[in-house]
């Protein structure tokens, strides 16, 4: 027998008890974290590590064979397909992949910053499921907007995701943004520099507006399906984007 609130019970009644009891959830419909910013701390080791590889230890085909590249071209002296040519892997890999030291520390610190929000909003499995889309969301939005020539890298993508879901879901909590919109206008004068993509920041921040803006309008306890259906439709549109722009330039 087990103390309980009155009196005893048998061990068997308690695990029914205990499933009977719903289980609180986040407002995107997941499991609470157990451990806050774990799945963030993951993802900034994952990056952590490929830098480590494709840097110090000049594992350039890392780089070669997963950067975001559209058409068949010779890369750092290798022949690469590109999308066009079936690669799809480099709408996920290139998020994971840097140009330099100052390029991963200023996404990593961004990442540590909104990455723990987001993850105790949505819950760890919801939040990866989140980046990760949000990523091949801006790396579709690359595919389509950039010189099919040109190969771009780096997390910023998924991070303008976080940017994105972070002011929609704070301007609905009544938080004061300011400080985030000052952050947002410094990075979008700094997407408009030579030599960074802007094309992606604005997908991946479309994807963040998108997917924060529809737990935002979800009626109450409706948060899980609103983050579902957006996550959804966000992986349509970049299907669609990626089918149309490999038709257009092949």
């Amino acid at each position: 027998m087990r103390d309980a609130a009155v009196g005893f019970q048998c061990p068997d009644c308690l695990a029914a008890g205990s499933k009977a009891v719903r289980q609180p959830r986040t407002i995107g419909g997941g499991a609470i974290p157990r451990i806050d910013g774990a799945a963030t701390r993951v993802l900034i080791g994952l990056n952590v590590v490929v830098y480590v590889l494709t840097g110090p230890l000049n594992l350039d085909r890392l780089t070669v064979y997963g950067a975001m590249i559209a058409e068949r071209v010779v890369y750092d002296g290798t022949l690469v397909d590109g999308l066009v040519g079936g690669e799809y892997w480099r709408l996920v890999s290139s998020a994971f992949l840097h140009a330099n030291l100052f390029h991963l520390l200023f996404n990593m610190f961004a990442l540590f910053l909104f990455g723990a929000y987001a993850e105790n909003l949505l819950g760890t499995t919801r939040f990866v499921a989140f980046y990760l889309v949000a990523a091949v969301f801006s790396s579709a939005a690359v595919y389509l907007l950039t010189d099919p020539y040109t190969p771009t890298v780096g997390a910023s993508g998924a991070v303008f995701a976080l940017f994105g879901f972070a002011l929609i879901t704070l301007l609905k909590a009544g938080q004061d943004v300011r400080s985030l919109v000052v952050l947002l206008a410094i990075n979008a004068f700094l997407s408009l520099q030579a030599g960074i993509s802007w094309q992606g920041h604005l997908g991946g921040f479309i994807a963040g507006v998108l997917v924060g803006g529809a737990l935002a309008l979800a009626p109450r306890g409706r948060g899980g399906q609103a983050m579902v259906a957006s996550t959804v439709l966000l992986v349509v549109i970049a299907a669609a984007v990626v089918v149309v722009r490999t038709l257009s330039l092949t």
